[in-house]
């Protein structure tokens, strides 16, 4: 089977491979790169006006299978992926059952095997049903398939106990994704601290809560050497803590999302709990100071956080609905919009958070436009817009602050080992 990608713009991060080419793909590899090549056995597919990048890669996502199937299922999940121009993620643990054994972690990729829309990876909890109490068998889980380990929606409180579960991690060659959050600080507390919680009269989650975690991740990383991925940052001063990490180095690395470099708590006031996440939207600043931390590397990847609800669950009160975002099939267009087409990142520097860095962090063979390399490329056009319409989400989850908001960056063709999975028709 050959698929041969014609004239589209190619921009890989990692080679620095641009410019006018095409892209041969050969029984799933990508076998050829030139400015032109002759090839009539090749199914062809015009890209005039399409850049061409290796497949984008989400290290955080929540597929919420099995157990809780109505917000979300794997195969739901992967068309939603698919849809968003990423052709690799990463599945966070806090399922029912959890993740935490060799043999669920297989289950799991058995059933991933069987979707052919993208390449499913499961990331086992660091304890034992994300109590925060008794470690699981690192070295067993990932000779099951996990790529890492997360109590991700669950902050380990125990100083100890994530202190021996890096150093097991390490030992087993995996990273830990640590959701840094003090727990007794913001335990039903639904919006940032600040003057719209105190405008709302409800407690609100101080940004020390993230601060302090993050703080204490990265001195455990220092003292053990073990690799530690904090997620989803929202605040300066974690921007501050990883960066003066790194200049020491201390091995961490860390993500953040769209959403906390496009939205402030004052649009809590305007999409209610469409807009509550965890950690929660900040200020102004700390918006400045996540960009400021893409601007220079100190923050690695660009995640999705993806965490889909039912509409039912997001009609709660504020303080008591779900928080999450369904981000996959905006993450591209949102990224775009905020960072590439006000001059702030490079297309070649988004992409690099969205497709290298994310494979190297979780030790995974993709997120390369290179011969040899699995042949995972997503097609899109920068500047066309579009308008935001849950109802059109493939994803169960339609819950998104970004309803109507017009975007810049569509994603025409994912393709998947050689196979088109994903193809735009265009949007009424």
């Amino acid at each position: 089977m050959k698929l041969l990608i014609r004239k589209g713009r190619i921009i890989d991060p990692v080679t620095g491979i641009g410019g006018q080419m095409d892209v041969l793909i050969e029984d799933g590899i990508l076998s050829l790169i030139a400015s032109e090549i002759r090839e009539p056995d090749a199914e062809p597919l015009d890209a005039s006006g399409l850049m061409v990048c290796a497949g984008l890669v989400d290290m955080h996502v929540h597929l919420r299978d099995p157990g809780f199937t109505h917000k979300e299922d794997l195969i739901s999940g992967a068309n939603a992926a698919a849809k968003g121009g990423f052709t690799s993620i990463a599945c966070m643990p806090n399922t029912r059952p959890t993740l935490d054994s060799p043999e669920r972690i297989l289950e799991l990729k058995t059933r991933a095997a069987q979707i052919d829309q993208v390449q499913i990876y499961p990331i086992a909890s660091v304890s034992y049903g994300q109590l925060g109490i008794e470690m699981t068998q690192a070295d067993a889980l990932r000779q099951a398939g996990a790529v890492a380990l997360s109590d991700d929606g669950m902050p380990i409180s125990s100083a100890n106990l994530m202190r021996d579960a890096l150093i097991r991690a390490k030992a087993a060659g995996l990273p830990i994704l640590s959701h840094c959050e003090d727990a007794s600080m913001v335990e039903g507390r639904a919006v940032n601290e600040g003057r719209i919680s105190r405008r709302l009269g409800i407690p609100g989650r101080p940004a020390i809560a993230e601060e302090i975690m993050v703080m204490r991740d990265t001195m455990l990383a220092a003292e053990t050497g073990s690799s530690v991925h904090i997620c989803h940052v929202s605040t300066r001063g974690s921007v501050e803590i990883i960066r003066s990490a790194k200049k020491q180095g201390i091995p961490v690395t860390c993500e953040t999302c769209p959403q906390y470099f496009t939205l402030t708590e004052e649009d809590i006031l305007t999409h209610g709990t469409l807009a509550k996440v965890n950690p929660p939207l900040r200020t102004p600043d700390d918006i400045q100071a996540i960009i400021e931390g893409l601007q220079d590397d100190t923050i690695d990847v660009i995640a999705t956080d993806h965490a889909p609800h039912a509409a039912e669950e997001k009609a709660l009160p504020l303080q008591n609905a779900p928080s999450g975002i369904s981000g996959l099939e905006t993450a591209l267009g949102v990224t775009l919009t905020a960072l590439y087409h006000t001059g702030k990142l490079s297309l070649s520097h988004i992409l690099q958070k969205m497709t290298i860095n994310p494979s190297v962090i979780l030790g995974i063979p993709k997120g390369r436009l290179a011969i040899g390399a699995p042949g995972d490329l997503t097609l899109f056009h920068p500047s066309e817009r579009w308008q935001v319409n849950p109802n059109e989400f493939v994803s169960k989850g339609k819950n998104t602050p970004f309803r109507d908001k017009t975007l810049m960056g569509c994603v025409k063709y994912t393709i998947l080992g050689g196979k088109i999975v994903y193809k735009f028709t265009s949007r009424e």
